[in-house]
């Protein structure tokens, strides 16, 4: 019996920190619609590359930091907001919200842009600005 105590404590040590992580919980269509009713309180940040935005479209108001490049940029997010990370499919969000929680943002959740459109949202879709002309 001392011996599956020993087996069922050593296990419990090995895995207690991944149980300590803080998994954000990824957002549904109409829990993120919800957050975007109260702007004033809420910062929705986009962990996407620039080119997924155009491509792909997202929110009409939001802050834009690549996931590469979150963790050396948290001085410039607000922290009297509550935050909701995005990406395409959440993957990248859930990261970066991890990230947030972790250095003292309150975060509501992560959502996928893309699973967003598919439970009905609509996105903005987002173009390029257009060439300069060549100064002589």
């Amino acid at each position: 019996m001392k011996t599956i105590a020993r087996i069922l404590l050593l296990a419990l040590l090995v895995t207690a920190p991944s149980l300590a992580s803080a998994e954000t919980r990824k957002l549904t269509r109409a829990e993120f619609d919800t957050l975007r009713a109260e702007p004033a309180k809420l910062l929705v940040l986009d962990v996407r590359r620039p080119d997924e935005l155009t491509s792909i479209g997202g929110f009409g108001v939001y802050l834009s930091i690549q996931a590469a490049d979150l963790e050396k940029s948290l001085a410039w997010i607000p922290k009297d907001r509550t935050v909701v990370t995005v990406s395409n499919h959440a993957s990248r969000a859930v990261r970066a919200a991890d990230l947030l929680t972790k250095n003292g943002f309150t975060v509501a959740g992560a959502i996928g842009a893309q699973d967003y459109e598919s439970e009905g949202g609509t996105l903005v879709k987002i173009s390029p600005p257009a060439p300069r002309p060549a100064s002589n």
